[in-house]
């Protein structure tokens, strides 16, 4: 995903600093990103170059000074052509995978435990993913069909690890039962 299009789709739902827009970005599950986050300042002073967000200086007496970046209207049809334009495939890399591929050379009892590992893992996330969006997941919800979206986007992510959790504990169900 590239940062500048999160960015502009969240200067499109509110105004905000640069320090908001990494908070946002890091506690979001479905914005994920790998880049550093000198790259999200880089960023936004491209966008600003470019004419696709503004910002004002917000004085504080007993804080420092800080940027409150807006999207302008060129910013809003550079974000809506690129929602136009062809959705990417999306990537698959799953490191466990990769464990699993050459987990035979572990004696029975080391494979049970990095199948055990891996389920815990995923069911914590599990977990973790249905308590955030049960606390009401920071998203716009500016209207019905935006929440439905959104509602959406968590249930594909729920659904995810649900599938991982099931297809991991296949795994062990099979390797005992052989």
């Amino acid at each position: 995903m590239s940062i500048q299009f999160a960015i502009l789709g969240l200067l499109s739902w509110r105004p905000a600093t640069g320090y908001e827009l990494k908070k946002i970005i890091e506690e979001s599950s479905t914005m994920y990103w790998s880049g550093n986050n000198n790259q999200i300042y880089k960023s936004l002073v491209q966008l600003l170059d470019e004419g696709y967000v503004t910002n004002e200086i917000q004085h504080q007496e007993s804080s420092p000074s800080k940027k409150i970046y807006h999207i302008t209207d060129a910013g809003l049809a550079r974000l809506r052509e690129w929602v136009l334009s062809e959705p990417e495939f999306p990537e698959f890399k799953n490191t466990f995978l990769v464990q699993l591929a050459w987990a035979d050379q572990l004696s029975d009892e080391e494979l049970n435990e990095l199948l055990l590992q891996y389920e815990s893992r995923i069911n914590m996330q599990l977990v973790f993913q249905q308590e955030k969006i049960k606390r009401g997941v920071l998203s716009p919800h500016r209207n019905e069909r935006e929440a439905f979206l959104w509602d959406k986007i968590s249930e594909n992510l729920i659904s995810f690890y649900q599938n991982e959790l099931n297809w991991v504990q296949g795994i062990r169900k099979e390797f005992y039962e052989r």
